[in-house]
């Protein structure tokens, strides 16, 4: 099935946006692969920084470990020797990132059903409650495109940056068409696909930047102009914070939320607290825009922040740490976080999250660098 089925049979609960017509530019000559591991690890480093105290709130968090700027020892794990290291390890972030990217090797390219039936036959560390109403779904036998929940989680856009990886020598609209199959997977919900899209686009613009946006408004307006389009009419309401009364799309509260306490001057938790900061997008999208907003040009001030500052934290460091590393590139990640990265996405796999990095500039990249005549 495909996307332009899809659309044309009300299968995707999404809008057709002009992004979808319109390839991403081809990438500046010299571009180096080291940007597309900063990506990834920047993913990896963020959850396993964030998962050992996720879904605490921000004063708990403080009062139990202060702040947070190394890994903790994670309980999750029994493994023996392993119980008070403090290391970096996966949950479901990474795992469902770097599956996807191993998929993706192995395949050349995204073939949905094929990623569907490699999510539900491995066990997913801290799996959220939209992926298991997929894999219910997918027990059903039905269809892959018919096993994403209408849900507005932030679980697809958590493990969505793998997707570009095959198309920066050729770019094309199947980057876009890939993001928003990838995200209908799971979690078939205009909120998803639209925050998805962008995000693939902020990352793709990043990958091109030798230096932060100049104007910090910049990840508000790039988001809002791709994402507005796909998601319509959508209507989401807050379910906590300062701003209750608001009934209406994520872009839109994008566009009037986060703009204003920028305005305001706020510290990130401040702003975090006026519209919660969990799994729900239109909170965690507000979120991730405003710690790089604030502090994209410092990666580990970035990651430390959305660590630290945030509810659902594992999950909006994965997707801030994605960004940073794609914009500054793996070397300005601190190496105190990647050599204590054990690199794992399933129990044991020692080096997995390294070895398909490599596996990828292979097969993708290969001269590791595009040149100008290409």
């Amino acid at each position: 099935m495909t996307l332009d089925e899809l659309f044309a049979q009300g299968i995707i609960n999404a809008g057709r946006g002009p992004v979808f017509y319109s390839a991403p530019p081809a990438l500046p000559a010299g571009f180096e692969f080291s940007r597309i591991r900063g990506m990834l690890l920047g993913l990896a480093i963020g959850d396993a920084l964030g998962n050992t105290s996720e879904g605490m709130n921000p004063s708990q968090r403080r009062s139990a470990h202060g702040e947070i700027r190394d890994y903790l020892p994670n309980w999750h794990i029994h493994e023996k020797g392993m119980e008070q290291q403090r290391v970096g390890l996966p949950s479901d972030d990474t795992q469902l990132a770097y599956w996807t990217l191993e998929h993706l090797v192995e395949h050349g390219e995204l073939v949905p059903e094929k990623l569907a039936s490699v999510f539900a036959s491995r066990r997913i560390f801290g799996i959220g409650q939209t992926v298991s109403g997929f894999l219910r779904n997918y027990g059903q036998e039905r269809s892959w495109y018919r096993c994403g929940v209408a849900s507005a989680g932030n679980g697809a856009l958590m493990r969505i940056a793998p997707v570009l990886v095959p198309h920066l020598r050729q770019p094309s609209t199947q980057l876009w068409e890939d993001a928003a199959l990838c995200t209908m997977l799971t979690h078939n919900d205009a909120a998803a696909v639209s925050s998805c899209v962008a995000f693939v686009a902020l990352l793709w613009d990043l990958l091109a930047m030798d230096r932060p946006p100049e104007h910090p408004e910049w990840w508000l307006d790039r988001y809002v102009e791709i994402a507005k389009p796909i998601e319509g009419a959508a209507v989401y309401r807050p379910r906590g914070g300062q701003h209750l009364g608001y009934a209406g799309s994520v872009a839109d509260f994008v566009d009037q939320y986060v703009r204003e306490a920028w305005r305001r001057k706020l510290d990130v938790r401040e702003a975090c607290d006026g519209w919660y900061s969990g799994a729900y997008l239109l909170e965690t999208v507000p979120t991730v825009l405003y710690i790089l907003m604030c502090h994209a040009h410092d990666p580990e001030e970035a990651i430390v922040r959305a660590v630290n500052d945030t509810r659902d934290n594992d999950t909006v460091a994965a997707i801030v740490g994605a960004a940073v590393g794609a914009l500054h590139g793996e070397a300005v990640l601190p190496e105190r976080w990647r050599r204590g990265l054990l690199g794992r996405t399933r129990e044991a796999d020692d080096g997995r999250v390294f070895d398909l990095l490599e596996q990828a500039e292979t097969l993708f990249y290969k001269t590791g660098a595009i040149r100008a005549d290409e």
